[in-house]
């Protein structure tokens, strides 16, 4: 299997909120993006975030979502991330969630969306396997 070095790909875009919660995505080539998200997903600053990943579930065969930096996320959020699911759904890409920090991971372990997603602990482990 070829090895792919994604961390080093070129930035695709940065979004940046007002201390709120911001979205780097990078691609690696071949359909293939990563989508760093820092900061709280909640219902303030979820739109910059929201429109990013719609833009970048169309003509990608791989979404990485790497959660390793929220610091907070709601039921706003997670509505996001399950709409995010729908749409790869739709398009026909695989959407990833990597690195899910500890109150993403709570969210997702109480509300049971942890079985509607394909979870991986690295971003490296989301982009080894293609599917």
């Amino acid at each position: 299997m070829q090895s792919h070095d994604h961390a080093t790909s070129a930035q695709v875009g940065a979004f940046v909120l007002e201390d709120s919660a911001g979205i780097d995505t990078r691609s690696g080539g071949d359909g293939v993006v990563v989508c760093r998200i820092t900061g709280d997903l909640d219902i303030e600053s979820l739109a910059p975030v929201k429109k990013a990943l719609t833009e970048v579930l169309r003509g990608n065969r791989l979404v990485v979502v790497d959660l390793a930096q929220v610091a907070f996320c709601d039921s706003s959020g997670l509505n996001m991330l399950l709409t995010a699911r729908a749409d790869a759904l739709a398009t026909g890409a695989v959407l990833r969630l990597a690195a899910i920090s500890p109150p993403v991971e709570r969210l997702l372990e109480i509300t049971g969306a942890a079985a509607a997603f394909d979870v991986r602990p690295t971003v490296q482990a989301a982009i080894a396997e293609l599917t």
